[in-house]
């Protein structure tokens, strides 16, 4: 299995920083894919950030220019600094993970706990 861990969230003011970090834990599993999704309180959970193998970088348009993606693909660890924050960045977190079995051709999907992000005006 793969076990996705977050950290970094917490309560900051409009304009301030917060780096989330999120470590995947496995043995058996080879990492495709690392994101960054968030929910906010009565909406749907939506893609934040994205980092593919090879350094591919992807960001919903919410977010370009204020939030970096980075990954450290030897320790499964992805990372996102997130800047100038706006009251419209609070939600959950979630750390989402896409991994190839190494008995399967077939992609698993895992998801961490999530880590509470909340930006004050």
């Amino acid at each position: 299995q793969v076990q996705p861990v977050e950290s970094g969230g917490g309560l900051v003011q409009a304009g301030g920083s917060l780096r989330l970090s999120c470590t995947a834990s496995t043995s058996t599993f080879s990492i495709n894919r690392m994101a960054w999704y968030r929910q906010a309180p009565g909406k749907q959970r939506e893609l934040v950030a994205v980092a593919s193998n090879g350094g591919n970088t992807n960001y919903a348009d919410s977010v370009k220019g204020r939030f970096t993606i980075s990954r450290d693909e030897a320790k499964n660890t992805v990372y996102l600094q997130m800047n100038n924050l706006k009251p419209e960045d609070t939600g959950v977190y979630y750390c989402n993970v896409i991994a190839l079995p190494m008995w399967s051709s077939h992609t698993r999907d895992f998801w961490g706990q999530g880590t509470q992000v909340t930006v004050s005006s």
